[in-house]
């Protein structure tokens, strides 16, 4: 059990830091959204940059992570949205906002450094297969699905969603150092070392400087009166979704595609029992649903110390998940 918690007491550590900085004052949640631009537009990038480009092109094509983590996190979506809309008769809007929050994982703030204490360097690569399922699949279906709800014509909706869903996609700073990446590892170019180490620079304050923001965007946030659905979603999330992705890995050998084994089968699953994105509140604001979302982070957040603590817990006793 101790070294369980040598793997999740670091990151729950900083987030309470980052929690205790902002109840204080000693930081305001401006400087936390300060700092997070500058993780999201420099540090991460310059991590997912390394990551890739350091690495030969055998060992970052990985087609049976890809699967194992796209399709159970697509499966267990659709089942979600389903359930959310049809059994529980909410909104289109309002059900593409729950799913989102039971199926898009936190993988660069809280999902990047647990799984780099739980497996080490290959954590980049996971990191960068994660964000390529979440970026191109799951967060503009969702995104496009809560647009058409709020809107009074469905066609021009979509069309409008598609379009600055590409747009996004063309500026996004981890999705350019993906490309860039995968690039330099394809060719083969060495990395000058003043820009490697310029790059490793900037990646190194990721890690603890991301988890310090989300304990600081936890400040304020409040479950009382969303309870039942609160609990949905962090159920979901932590428990069911993990679940999901664990049936796609043991059951795609078993229809003739390829097989995931190792560290990286480890980090898929690590990967799915993640708490929700942090930006998941602001991502709702616009259109009013940032009550039930900003609470079900908050809930998410602190339940998952136990859950991912379980959860490693099961892997270092099953055979061949984790050394």
């Amino acid at each position: 059990m101790l070294d369980i918690l040598a793997i999740t007491g670091p990151i729950y550590l900083c987030i309470a830091l980052g929690f205790a900085a902002v109840r204080w004052r000693v930081f305001s949640p401006a400087d936390m959204r300060v700092m997070g631009k500058f993780v999201i537009q420099f540090a991460l990038p310059a991590l997912l940059f390394n990551a890739l480009a350091s690495r030969p092109i055998a060992e970052l094509l990985q087609p049976a992570y890809l699967l194992a983590f796209g399709v159970g996190s697509v499966v267990w979506l659709l089942i979600s949205l389903w359930g959310a809309h049809r059994l529980q008769k909410r909104s289109l809007t309002e059900s593409a906002y729950t799913t989102m929050g039971m199926t898009c994982g936190n993988s660069t703030f809280i999902g990047y450094p647990v799984v780099l204490l739980a497996i080490g360097p290959l954590a980049g690569v996971a990191l960068a297969m994660n964000l390529l399922v979440e970026n191109l699949i799951k967060l503009p279906l969702l995104m496009t699905l809560a647009d058409v709800g709020a809107s009074d014509t469905a066609r021009s909706s979509w069309r409008h969603a598609l379009r600055e869903t590409l747009h996004r996609l063309v500026r996004n700073p981890m999705i350019i150092a993906i490309v860039l990446g995968f690039v330099v590892a394809l060719l083969g170019w060495p990395i000058p070392s003043v820009i490697a180490r310029t790059v490793n620079l900037f990646g190194a304050a990721s890690g603890g400087l991301a988890l310090f923001i989300i304990g600081g965007t936890l400040v304020g946030l409040q479950v009382r009166g969303l309870r039942r659905q609160v609990a949905q979603i962090t159920l979901g999330k932590l428990l069911l979704h993990p679940a999901a992705v664990w049936a796609a890995v043991m059951l795609l050998p078993l229809i003739g595609l390829p097989a995931l084994t190792g560290e990286l089968r480890a980090a898929v699953v690590l990967s799915a029992a993640m708490p929700m994105l942090g930006i998941y509140p602001l991502l709702a604001q616009r259109h009013g649903h940032e009550g039930f979302t900003a609470a079900a982070l908050l809930a998410t957040t602190v339940a998952s110390f136990f859950t991912l603590s379980a959860i490693l817990w099961l892997m270092r006793h099953s055979a061949g998940w984790l050394s």
